[in-house]
């Protein structure tokens, strides 16, 4: 059931967004692409700023939303009785200070059993940072330190505006790109003696579709590569405000929970969020969204 509901949601959201930027598209009254004389690039670009840039920066703008519905994030008064929930809004909210947000982010928590944590929201003054059961449960109150430090440092280093841009931009780039290289390649801008192409629709859409698959892999690695290279800014930052020895405490706690495999555990949509990732190897690390955590440890420790 909770499996239906949140793949409903997600569809439910991206036909949001697809209606949103179509309503936009007419508004602004962007010509179609595609004319009776060729390929229109400025058109084209416009098309692909939009669909791509539009959908990244919706998508963050509903993050917070999106996580409380798919995630089932319950937000925590911070005049909660329960002492242990307390305790988690007081951890969030003090750490936030000492990293100077304009802001205290809300503070949540959701059931699983698995240990996760992440932060999500638009800007710095709109946050939520989130935790699950399963973290709460399995952590010690310094190890739970080093995860929260970890979660305020994506904040404060504005991390989720930063990762919505750039997917943006590899977005339009990819749309772009494979839709100039199918123009090309199709046929459709040759034309005959009567001014009558000799390409057709259908082949450009078919390059369209594989050029958009191949350049998205690609655009992936990219995205990829900078998700990791800022788990690793973040670490150094809740190392920096919880402490070295408590941030290196929580990933080898995280560490040992990987290497032990629970059947029961449940594997939540925003796979994004998830703090202990990183357990590809080979080639697969190039898509990789956060570094082993062996060499997240091993970073703290020589820094």
């Amino acid at each position: 059931m909770a499996i239906a509901k949140r793949v409903f949601l997600f569809l439910a959201i991206n036909f949001l967004v697809v209606m949103m930027l179509s309503i936009i598209l007419n508004v602004f009254h962007i010509q179609p692409y595609l004319q009776s004389y060729g390929l229109n690039i400025k058109s084209l670009l416009i098309f692909c700023l939009i669909w791509g840039m539009g959908g990244a920066l919706i998508s963050l703008a509903l993050s917070k939303q999106m996580a409380k519905w798919m995630m089932g994030v319950h937000l925590i008064d911070p005049n909660e009785h329960d002492p242990e929930l307390r305790r988690l809004v007081l951890t969030v909210h003090t750490l936030a200070r000492e990293a100077g947000l304009p802001k205290m982010p809300d503070v949540g928590i959701f059931e699983s059993p698995e240990p996760n944590a992440f932060a999500t929201g638009a800007t710095k003054r709109s946050s939520l940072v989130a935790v699950s059961t399963g973290l709460m449960r399995k952590m010690s109150q310094q190890e739970l330190e080093g995860v929260i430090a970890h979660e305020i440092t994506h904040i404060a280093n504005g991390d989720m505006v930063t990762m919505a841009l750039l997917q943006g931009v590899v977005n339009a780039f990819v749309m772009f790109l494979a839709r100039v290289l199918a123009y090309a390649l199709s046929g459709l801008g040759n034309r005959g003696r009567n001014g009558s192409s000799s390409g057709s629709y259908m082949s450009y859409y078919l390059f369209t579709f594989l050029f958009e698959i191949v350049f998205m892999v690609l655009g992936s690695i990219v995205v990829a590569w900078f998700s990791r290279f800022r788990e690793f800014r973040a670490d150094k930052g809740g190392a920096a405000l919880a402490g070295k020895e408590k941030m290196i405490s929580a990933l080898e706690s995280l560490k040992r929970m990987q290497q032990i495999k629970d059947p029961k555990v449940d594997k939540p949509s925003f796979q994004t969020m998830k703090i202990s990732t990183g357990r590809k190897s080979g080639w697969m690390m190039v898509f990789a969204s956060h570094p082993p955590l062996e060499t997240r440890i091993e970073r703290l420790r020589q820094s």
